[in-house]
């Protein structure tokens, strides 16, 4: 249960911040320099090796102190969380060869070199996160999600390759909806607990914290730009078309079985609570398409682009039916 992602995406989108605040003009300063600059090359490898560091001691503090470190092994977490989490490794990787294809663009580099810049050290940086996983006695490393962290690097180069854009894009989304105070009896002992207390249990009480954690709030999306593959039609260049992904009711990494520090063992039933997936269609809005003078604004908009854009929404669930959203997010 570990969604660091959008950890690893704010900490690397910070590197973008300082860049545009340097002396001389601010124009010149934003754009990718023509030819290789070592005054733009050393402080991006500053940077990039600092948030590194701080991502992982991050990860650590959150994760991983408190379990005990064993020997090295692998773990199959296929099944688990309705394969949510294994797309937030995929957007994860993604984000992070593209911020880093961009610092490396903005340093002189060339764009084959950028491009195996982005795929080496993203596919570095969710290696890391694996081989710790790989130690610890509440994981293990996983093969799968190996296999999302180099589908959504591959995602990332193969397009820049091909077409020298992104025409699809992932994002994320975020819905804080609260967890119910239903009450929940243990099937061993008269114990109780409720939704609300295993919500926080599970994926903490912050915003901060469910902003990492929590699978049931969590939408990846798949967003295609029309435009750029139907260039002479008449759809608007900065909007896009979306599919995204969700997933409800998940209580557990398996099923929704938990048991406590007392031994008492709590079981939702399936017919109450069941498990399911959530496809979403949407449109949704490509910033950095968004024609803008303004380096500053230009910046942000490309920063803030891995965020699905609210709007009206057609969901099908896996139990069958549809539903309509005026607003989602």
């Amino acid at each position: 249960m570990k969604n660091q992602w959008i950890l690893s995406l704010l900490l690397l989108a910070a590197i973008f911040l300082p860049l545009g605040a340097q002396q001389d003009t601010l124009r010149h300063w934003t754009m990718p320099a023509e030819n290789f600059e070592p005054r733009r090359f050393w402080p991006v490898l500053g940077v990039g090796t600092a948030l590194y560091g701080a991502t992982a001691y991050g990860l650590y503090q959150t994760w991983y102190k408190d379990y005990n470190l064993i020997g090295f092994r692998t773990f199959d977490d296929s099944r688990e969380w309705l394969q949510l989490d294994k797309a937030g490794h995929f957007i994860t990787t993604y984000s992070e060869a593209r911020l880093i294809y961009g610092a490396a663009r903005w340093t002189g580099l060339s764009r084959r070199q950028s491009r195996w810049a982005s795929a080496l050290v993203s596919s570095f940086l969710q290696g890391t996160v694996e081989v710790m996983d790989g130690f610890s006695a509440n994981w293990g490393f996983s093969w799968t999600d190996m296999a999302a962290n180099t589908l959504g690097m591959g995602l990332f180069v193969g397009q820049d390759a091909l077409w020298a854009e992104q025409r699809i894009m992932l994002k994320v989304s975020v819905n804080l909806a609260p967890y119910p105070t239903v009450p929940v009896r243990a099937s061993n002992s008269e114990a109780t607990t409720d939704l609300a207390a295993r919500g926080r249990e599970l994926y903490g009480v912050s915003a901060a914290e469910r902003l990492l954690k929590d699978y049931n709030t969590l939408s990846i999306w798949v967003s295609g730009n029309i435009h750029a593959f139907a260039p002479q039609s008449k759809w608007p260049h900065w909007l896009n078309l979306s599919v995204g992904y969700g997933a409800a009711n998940l209580y557990g990494g398996f099923g929704n079985t938990w048991a406590d520090e007392a031994g008492n063992t709590f079981v939702l039933p399936a017919a109450d609570y069941p498990r399911y997936r959530q496809w979403y269609l949407a449109p949704d809005l490509d910033l950095s398409r968004i024609p803008t003078r303004k380096p500053w604004l230009r910046i942000m908009l490309n920063t803030l682009n891995f965020i699905k854009i609210p709007a009206p929404t057609l969901e099908i669930n896996g139990l069958g039916k549809a539903k309509w959203h005026w607003l989602y997010f």
